[in-house]
Formats: structure tokens, C-alpha cells, sequence
């Protein structure tokens, strides 16, 4: 996917959309926008505005402060997790983490930054899912992950 094709301004589903569909809040709420969603493509892209106090700023790297790696992954988790609920919308649950794979990780976020999460779908069943992920920040990618979700 080229990101030049979407409009990272343009959000089509905002904060409250999203916490129609995801659990997550307060501190743990990884997502700031939905800014591309395409079913019929499998594709969705959401960002993240990295606050400059997020929780994990004090003590992750004092000095320097890095989004925890397990962070990254669990924004990718969430955006998947609203894409799953977009679809199956009848499902009594919610779509929950069943685990990670091939996960690389080939920079840093740091407060400030506008992480943005690609999803696409690899197998899409009301029961279970898999996505392929990649987060960029700047125009270049920062991780990669496969992620697994089944219905909780």
C-alpha cells in the first residue's frame, strides 16, 4: 500500500467511533483516528498521536524516552481489532490479542511522533483473523508484525 493514496488529515473515524468498538481506555487507548477504511480492499490505516506524557515517558529510556516495542504492537492489535469489529458487528465479545508473529522492529517512536498503522487482512472469520501490520513514523516503516485475534 501506498500511503500517498490516503489522507493522513482526513479522519473517518474518530476517537468515539473507535471506543464503540474497542474496550481500551484511559491510558491504554492506542489509537487516535481511523484514517482509511476499505473492506473491500482488506485495508484499514489508523494513527497514533504519541502524547509527550504518555505513561511510559518517565521510565522507558529517562532521558530519552521510546515507545516500548510491546506498545507498537498493541496499537497495530487495536486498529485490527476495529476493523474486526466493523465487520462482524452482530458478534457478542470482542476481538482479543491470540498472539504475534514475525515481528521486527527497525526504528524508534518517541513522544510527539504520528505513528501510523497499516492492516490488511490475511483471513477474516467471525471466530478468529489475521492481519499483516506496519507502523511508520515520517515516511518510514517501523515495525512489522503479523497479528493473530480470535473472538473473546
Amino acid at each position: 500500500m501506498d500511503l500517498k493514496d490516503v489522507d493522513l488529515e482526513q479522519i473517518e473515524f474518530g476517537i468515539d467511533a473507535i471506543r464503540e468498538h474497542n474496550p481500551h481506555r484511559f491510558e491504554l487507548e492506542m489509537l487516535s483516528g481511523i484514517v482509511c477504511y476499505r473492506p473491500d480492499e482488506g485495508l484499514i490505516v489508523g494513527v497514533y498521536d504519541v502524547p509527550e506524557d504518555a505513561f511510559w515517558v518517565r521510565g522507558h529510556i529517562p532521558g530519552r524516552p521510546l515507545m516500548p516495542g510491546v506498545l507498537m504492537v498493541e496499537c497495530a492489535a487495536q486498529l485490527c481489532s476495529f476493523y474486526w469489529r466493523e465487520t462482524f458487528p452482530e458478534q457478542e465479545g470482542f476481538f482479543g490479542f491470540g498472539g504475534i508473529e514475525n515481528t521486527r522492529f527497525r526504528g524508534t517512536v518517541v513522544p510527539g511522533d504520528r505513528l501510523i498503522v497499516v492492516g490488511s487482512t490475511v483471513q477474516l472469520k467471525p471466530r478468529r483473523a489475521i492481519f499483516e501490520t506496519q507502523g511508520f513514523v515520517k515516511g518510514r516503516m517501523i515495525f512489522s508484525t503479523r497479528i493473530l485475534g480470535m473472538m473473546v
